[in-house]
Formats: C-alpha cells, sequence, structure tokens
C-alpha cells in the first residue's frame, strides 16, 4: 500500500515537473531570428479623427505582440519594426430604408471601417518586409455616439490580428 502511495506521489511530480519544463504554443506565430522590435507611433492621417484611436491602437498593437510572441518591445535600433498610420476612419450606409411621402431615405445599418497603412520590416529575414494597408469594419445600426468606443475596440483586434499574421504567420 505505501509504495502504491509513493509509486503514484512520484508519477504525479514527474507529470507536474515534466509539463512546467515543455510548453508549446499554438500561436502560429514565427519569430525566428528576432529577439527585439520596435512598434512605433500609428498617428491618425485620417480625415475624420478620434481623439485616443493612435493610442489605442498602438498599445494593442504592442500588447498582441508581447503577449503572443517571446519578441522585447524596445525604443530606437531592434530586430524587427512596424511603422505605419492610420490612413481612414469612415462611417457609411451599408442598407436603405424606404420612407413614406417623398421624403430621402434613410441608413438601415451604417458600416464603421478604419484603415491603416503598415509598414514591417525585418532585419534577420528581408523576404518578410511588406508596406500594406489594412482595412476593418463593424456594422450598426442607429446613432454612432453610444456604440463608437465598442466598434472602435472590435475594428481594432481585427486589425490587430491581420497585421500580426501577416507579419508573423505569413497569412
Amino acid at each position: 500500500m505505501t509504495k502504491r502511495i509513493i509509486a503514484v506521489l512520484t508519477i504525479g511530480l514527474f507529470l507536474v515537473f515534466f509539463t512546467q519544463a515543455c510548453t508549446i504554443k499554438l500561436t502560429g506565430a514565427s519569430t525566428q531570428g528576432l529577439k527585439t522590435i520596435n512598434v512605433g507611433y500609428f498617428e491618425n492621417n485620417a480625415q475624420l479623427v478620434v481623439g485616443n484611436l493612435s493610442q489605442n491602437f498602438t498599445e494593442a498593437l504592442k500588447n498582441r505582440i508581447r503577449t503572443t510572441t517571446s519578441l522585447s518591445i524596445v525604443q530606437g535600433e531592434a530586430d524587427a519594426s512596424m511603422t505605419g498610420n492610420i490612413t481612414g476612419y469612415t462611417i457609411e450606409p451599408v442598407s436603405i430604408q424606404a420612407t413614406n411621402n417623398n421624403v430621402a431615405p434613410i441608413a438601415g445599418a451604417n458600416r464603421l471601417t478604419i484603415t491603416v497603412n503598415v509598414t514591417y520590416t525585418n532585419k534577420a529575414d528581408k523576404k518578410n518586409n511588406f508596406t500594406q494597408s489594412f482595412p476593418a469594419f463593424a456594422d450598426f445600426t442607429g446613432d454612432i455616439a453610444g456604440k463608437e468606443q465598442g466598434l472602435i475596440a472590435t475594428i481594432t483586434k481585427q486589425l490587430t490580428e491581420d497585421i500580426f499574421n501577416k507579419a508573423f504567420a505569413n497569412w
């Protein structure tokens, strides 16, 4: 009985230490040859400007890289760099509702689209370098006033995922 308890404890401890030592990330991200990255401030150059969009987008992109890779985000010289700007912030109707008695039709649903231009430079593997425009959107109904920050967060998440995948997963 005592031998059985010792055997179970030994196996249990072995499994604990073994699983602690072996970790596998299933992100699909390849940062081979890279240890550092410089992520520049993404200035908002769109015609419509939301005050906190540049800061929030830049920090969301840094956070995506920080939490999904082992890269250190640094200022100045780095193994890779990601720079760019926000080039578009548009609100457009996507469906029209008919109205009565010769009144102009109104939007039944609208689309908020944010476009970001990104330049990625990888000193370890220059074939991964790119300059590309990334658009993302979210549809909404009614007035945008109470929904804007939530829509921006949703779009920012999609943009950072698309940019990350292009830079590190080569999608």
